[in-house]
């Protein structure tokens, strides 16, 4: 694993946004306050998202390993999930609602029957050592786009012969064209965004999977979440025109959609694969058991000192906090949020809110930047890979994106 740089292309910005990526240029997080007062904000103040003035280069004996291990990891998950439902330990994951954990769980028992896409294991790998898993988001995962489509094209125009770690697109299509089959008949199958994504991230990331649906050869349609109606009188979601919502991908946590106003019809009219319910939700609400930090904790109990895997619990950081130093994640959240760093000797103080305290594995650092793998699975397969740089140790929002090929 090494980073190069190299002079972008004179017309990248162009580039990447005919190629579906529709906001390569963030606002640096110094400057929220000025747009925030309505002040003009100088033309080269924005950081690029993408950022194509370096790459990362991987010999293909690394990219062969990683694949091993973020499937290896898969399954561990998926073991993970099963004892969670087995040993009842929603609680653990701070699903105490009972309606909730029986949706899970049913939806557990069924998850043959349901579709099922995509996920992101964030990894820890500086390519001397074994990778480290972050994270798993299995349920809303982003930054889909950049690692299927702008990063490919870059490297065919770029190097041209070389590989990449990406097979995104291809193995999509084809779990759209084996998963067609669970989906209810007579209807389209819905693609559901949040209006209020102002960046328009959730928004790409729909369109592209609403593409890949349709090379697939099914038949779809838009809407967003706040345009989900509920019709009283059948007792069933709709669509603007009144149109019974019998299947639909949503960008937008389980933890929401469980939680908000309408979340007694979605337990209500849940489809869990039994054929009694009214509305089939993608990703399927099993999903809940692998994008909480908990399942970090779950797995250091059931493979303790896996190579793969930090040290990790749910009651406090125990003696991390005199050795290597931990992390307290809240158990549910995106970009980073509210993730805190503590050094070694920290008094172990325990957060209000629930958390995973994970050992500390500084990301390593590049030229100065800090760097965590993204690396897909589809299904159950390895299916890309996708490089983001912060300038801190938390990966947000702010993060970079930057391709890599297989030299």
């Amino acid at each position: 694993m090494e980073r190069r740089t190299i002079t972008p292309r004179p017309d990248w910005q162009q580039t990447v946004e005919e190629q579906g990526l529709i906001y390569p240029l963030p606002l640096p997080k110094a400057l929220e306050p000025a747009r925030a007062a309505g002040e003009p904000i100088p033309d080269d103040a924005w950081v690029p998202y993408w950022d194509e003035s370096a790459y990362y280069v991987f010999s293909l004996e690394e990219v062969e390993a990683l694949e091993e291990v973020v499937e290896e990891l898969h399954r561990m998950c998926l073991a993970a999930a099963e004892h969670i439902v087995t040993a009842d330990r929603f609680a653990d994951l701070g699903i105490t609602d009972p309606r909730v954990a029986r949706a899970v769980a049913e939806a557990w028992q069924r998850r043959a029957e349901l579709p099922s896409v995509y996920g992101r294991f964030d990894l820890r790998y500086d390519g001397t050592g074994p990778a480290k898993l972050l994270e798993y988001n299995a349920d809303t995962p982003t930054s889909l786009v950049e690692a299927a489509s702008p990063q490919w094209f870059w490297m065919e125009e770029r190097f041209p012969g070389a590989d990449q770690w990406n097979s995104l697109h291809e193995r999509l299509v084809d779990a759209w064209k084996k998963q067609a089959a669970l989906l209810p008949p007579g209807s389209p199958l819905y693609f559901a965004h949040s209006s209020a994504d102002d960046l328009g991230e959730d928004l790409m990331t729909v369109a592209y999977l609403k593409e890949t649906a349709e090379q697939a050869g099914l038949d779809t349609d838009w809407i967003s979440v706040e345009e989900i109606g509920w019709d009283r009188l059948s007792g069933r979601f709709v669509d603007t025109k009144l149109r019974f919502i019998r299947s639909i991908f949503k960008l937008y946590p389980w933890e929401w959609l469980t939680t908000d106003r309408f979340a007694g019809h979605v337990l209500d009219t849940l489809d869990n694969g039994g054929g009694t319910g009214s509305t089939l939700w993608i990703e399927p609400a099993w999903k809940m058991l692998l994008s909480n930090k908990a399942l970090l904790a779950v797995l250091w109990e059931l493979y303790p000192g896996h190579p793969n895997l930090l040290p990790a619990y749910l009651d406090g950081p125990r003696d991390l906090a005199s050795t290597a130093g931990w992390v307290a994640k809240p158990l549910l959240g995106r970009e980073g949020a509210g993730v805190t760093i503590h050094e070694p000797g920290s008094p172990p103080v325990l957060r209000d809110e629930p958390c995973c305290y994970q050992q500390l594995a500084p990301l390593p650092a590049f030229d100065g930047n800090h760097v965590v793998l993204g690396a897909w699975v589809v299904e159950s397969e390895s299916a890309g890979l996708g490089i983001r740089e912060s300038s801190g140790l938390v990966t947000d929002e702010y993060a970079r994106f930057l391709p890599h090929v297989i030299l």
